[in-house]
């Protein structure tokens, strides 16, 4: 079968989730030539086991597991690198992200010309704390003064992209969270459509508060370096 979509879902210790996800994700490609990769960044759980057993109902998902854990960023590149897919869908393994949303994703793709290189969900309805939702606004306040990306949900793990263009980005940890912003500087369009959020069933987030704020202070001076040593994108012809 020639593959044209990608879902590539990280995961870790969400033993409860993956197969209903893995199911609605499923459902809503069931009109593309789609595989659906889990990426299993070293689970303590059944979440590996029971997605290996998953697969004997989904004959298009693919199980691939970290031997340790080494971040959602990480999981998304190795899903990436397996991908047989041009184009990656990814949304994250706990289940707040809507499969459903995925065909809207793509239709910005069908309808744009080759310089699009990423489309972002915007979480319309956020399910999640007030802290959370707050930490999230002033985040994203402190990115825009900075990197000036246009991404109004920069942490929505639902987003297309081009594999060719994210295997050009520099890699880092937490690049997850500045695609947006990665794609621009190699000169890519992205566009952004507004997405269902749902709230989470089983399980707990794997991040704090307190947590994405240390690391995104670091991260933040880091992109703002590479945006700054970045000359804009060309062509090369060989002649």
């Amino acid at each position: 079968m020639t593959v044209t979509l990608s879902v590539v879902v990280p995961v870790k210790d969400e033993a409860e989730n993956v197969a209903p996800l893995a199911r609605e994700i499923a459902t809503a490609v069931a009109g593309y030539e789609a595989e659906i990769i889990f990426i299993d960044d070293g689970s303590s759980d059944d979440t590996p086991e029971r997605l290996v057993a998953l697969k004997a109902e989904l004959p298009n998902l693919r199980v691939i597991r970290h031997a340790a854990n080494r971040g959602q960023s990480r999981a998304v590149r190795s899903g990436v690198r397996a991908a047989r897919g041009p184009i990656i869908v990814t949304l994250d393994g706990d289940g707040q992200n809507d499969p459903a949303d995925i065909p809207k994703l793509l239709a910005k793709f069908e309808a744009a010309d080759d310089g699009l290189g990423l489309v972002g969900g915007v979480r319309a309805r956020r399910q999640d704390t007030a802290s959370r939702r707050l930490a999230s606004r002033i985040a994203n306040a402190v990115r825009q003064s900075l990197l000036h990306d246009g991404a109004a949900d920069s942490g929505c793990g639902l987003k297309a992209f081009r594999r060719e263009a994210f295997l050009a980005l520099p890699y880092f940890d937490h690049l997850h969270r500045f695609l947006i912003t990665m794609m621009i500087r190699e000169g890519y369009g992205v566009a952004f459509v507004d997405v269902n959020h749902r709230p989470r069933l089983h399980g707990k987030s794997k991040y704090t508060n307190w947590h994405r704020m240390l690391v995104g202070i670091d991260d933040l001076m880091g992109v703002r370096w590479l945006q700054r040593r970045m000359r804009g994108k060309t062509e090369a012809k060989e002649l």
